[in-house]
């Protein structure tokens, strides 16, 4: 088991290294949302988290990750986007004992409602209409060994404007793998393997004439409009992590790298380092997408606190600041309960 996950980790950062792809595919796939970071605190690390992924934030970044958390989980976490669009995600997992981890989660993208405008009325046509996009998940995760785990997940999609909308579905896999060497972890996942999307509403309905060149035509004649199909923006991650300060009582600093390959962009590294003092505070900074080209994203920063309250419950609190170059920067808020 050992040699084939060593094996198969040098296979995936050889391929990943591979930096000089000359097409980034931006923009051509659907559901982008679902490459927003997920948790105060992984974003706050840059974003490198796949080989950590041990709260309830690891339903996002590594299904696998979620059969090595101890407890009952509950995650909720809140951003303002880009634009003045709004982002939220909220999910639980529950201990089932010798027969894994059981999660579900669903991420939510909305904005406000926007007036119509056409042609002939630029200025409005006094009719408003929303936007958003959303996606529900069901995890599940197991410990193989004492030392590897593996989870999947399995989520439905769907995407609307106005009266219009597209559907998909989509299947996460990850796994983790803590190391004999000094705690070494080793995490890899892909995510968003799924069905294409296509947009269809009643929107799409539209009166039309076939030829006006000819007399005699009608020009009320109904006519469905047809739109392309997209893929999910699949990503595959692999990374490693490692606690420098895990023979020193109550302090604890785990640096951790991941190497991703996106389906919709050049290959890119995210780096990142989390201090914990006393269990109870900790610090955190990282940066994303190293060595991809015309990237906003960069430096990230944050804080998180936590503290026992009463029995198993456990309250913690992150925050993530993320820069986005000249779109300004993210605020992320994270809270998280142990139970």
């Amino acid at each position: 088991m050992k040699k084939f996950l060593f094996s198969a980790l040098a296979l995936c950062l050889i391929y990943t290294s591979s930096w000089g792809q000359n097409v980034t595919k931006v923009g051509t796939t659907a559901a982008a949302f679902l490459n927003i970071g997920v948790g105060a605190r992984a974003v706050a690390m840059g974003g490198a988290f796949v080989a950590i992924a041990n709260d309830a934030s690891g339903l996002y970044w590594n299904p696998g990750g979620v059969a090595v958390i101890k407890n009952n989980q509950a995650i909720f976490n809140h951003s303002e986007w880009l634009a003045g669009i709004k982002f939220d995600f909220a999910g639980i997992v529950m201990n089932l004992g010798q027969m894994g981890r059981l999660g579900v989660s669903a991420t939510v993208l909305s904005m406000g409602d926007m007036e119509r405008t056409t042609e002939l009325q630029p200025d409005g046509t006094g009719e408003l209409f929303s936007a958003g996009s959303y996606a529900i998940g069901i995890t599940y995760g197991k410990m193989l060994t004492d030392r590897f785990s593996i989870g999947f997940t399995g989520k439905f999609i769907r995407e609307h404007i106005m009266n219009t909308g597209a559907n998909g579905v989509a299947l996460d896999i990850g796994t983790l793998y803590r190391t004999q060497w000094r705690n070494l972890m080793i995490g890899m996942s892909i995510t968003n393997f799924g069905t294409k999307m296509h947009m269809t509403g009643q929107d799409l309905l539209v009166q039309h004439d076939i030829d006006p060149t000819r007399h005699g035509n009608n020009p009320n004649l109904n006519a469905d409009l047809q739109t392309n199909s997209y893929d999910l923006p699949l990503m595959f991650r692999v990374g490693v992590s490692y606690d420098a300060l895990q023979f020193v009582n109550g302090h604890s600093l785990v640096v951790s790298l991941d190497a991703l390959h996106p389906s919709d962009n050049v290959e890119s590294m995210n780096v990142g380092a989390e201090y914990v003092f006393h269990n109870m505070v900790a610090l955190r900074a990282g940066y994303k997408e190293l060595f991809s080209r015309d990237s906003e994203q960069g430096l990230t920063v944050g804080a998180g606190f936590q503290r026992r309250l009463v029995g198993t419950l456990n309250l913690q609190l992150d925050y993530a600041y993320q820069s986005f170059g000249r779109l300004t920067s993210v605020n992320k808020f994270t809270l998280l309960l142990g139970f």
